[in-house]
């Protein structure tokens, strides 16, 4: 039995629904965040993972439910109030979503000077240079995006996300497409931004290494809802054959 977690609440998802016509997705999901952890969200692709986050972040609204971001609910609030939600949320996209006509520089200055006012060039300069620092990747300040390894670009796309010292970050799908060495950087590079920047995370993968790398609790997404969030281990104890087949998919073949 699980001891009850005495930490922040920062993410409330209750009874959320969510279809698109006839096809439902989410079938009254429940899922909670706490301060400084990070909860894994598994499941096969098309289950809704990437639906929740938008549901999240306010990118779409649910059916019905309750959808409570850092003490505020997300389906009630305007437009303004949403976009200053989202300063505190960072998104790490599995495309990286760089910008290919701009250096890393320019990429990372771009939140900066797009959202916070009157920063002077030096404060800039180092907020860039900080969280490429962070990344590891200091020495590629200068280059293209098309000059950068796949795992390069994803650490360059979490330090846009980080320049903007968000509270929450959602990861979707961090490290598809990479090598498996990659994939261990990656994944150890959560975990220190969560460390370092005092984060709490939702990291949507179907990566079980990811999972059980960077989850403090993970669930997992089966017919539009939510297993209890729990331990790697306590999850992939079970006798559930869904569960067992994800598991075995992954490390067996």
């Amino acid at each position: 039995m699980q001891e009850k977690n005495t930490k922040e609440r920062v993410i409330q998802i209750k009874d959320v629904y969510k279809s698109f016509g006839d096809l439902h997705i989410l079938k009254g999901v429940n899922l909670e965040l706490f301060s400084g952890e990070n909860v894994v969200v598994l499941g096969r692709s098309g289950t809704g993972k990437s639906v929740l986050i938008k549901i999240i972040s306010g990118l779409l609204m649910p059916d019905r439910g309750i959808v409570n971001v850092l003490g505020r609910s997300v389906p009630d609030l305007n437009r303004k109030q949403l976009s200053e939600l989202r300063l505190d949320i960072g998104f790490s996209f599995q495309n990286s979503a760089l910008y290919d006509s701009m250096t890393v520089r320019e990429n990372l200055e771009f939140p900066l000077i797009r959202n916070i006012k009157n920063l002077s060039r030096q404060e800039i300069n180092n907020s860039v240079e900080k969280v490429l620092e962070s990344v590891g990747l200091i020495q590629t300040i200068h280059q293209m995006p098309s000059e950068l390894s796949g795992g390069q670009r994803k650490r360059i796309g979490i330090a846009r996300t980080l320049i903007m010292n968000p509270k929450i970050m959602l990861y979707d799908e961090p490290t598809a497409g990479l090598d498996p060495i990659t994939c261990n950087e990656i994944n150890q590079l959560m975990n220190d931004v969560k460390d370092e920047y005092n984060t709490s995370s939702i990291i949507i993968t179907h990566d079980l290494t990811c999972a059980k790398d960077t989850g403090d609790r993970v669930a997992m997404l089966l017919d539009g809802k939510f297993t209890e969030a729990m331990t790697f281990e306590q999850l992939f104890a079970t006798q559930e054959e869904r569960i067992q087949e994800f598991y075995e998919y992954n490390f067996i073949q």
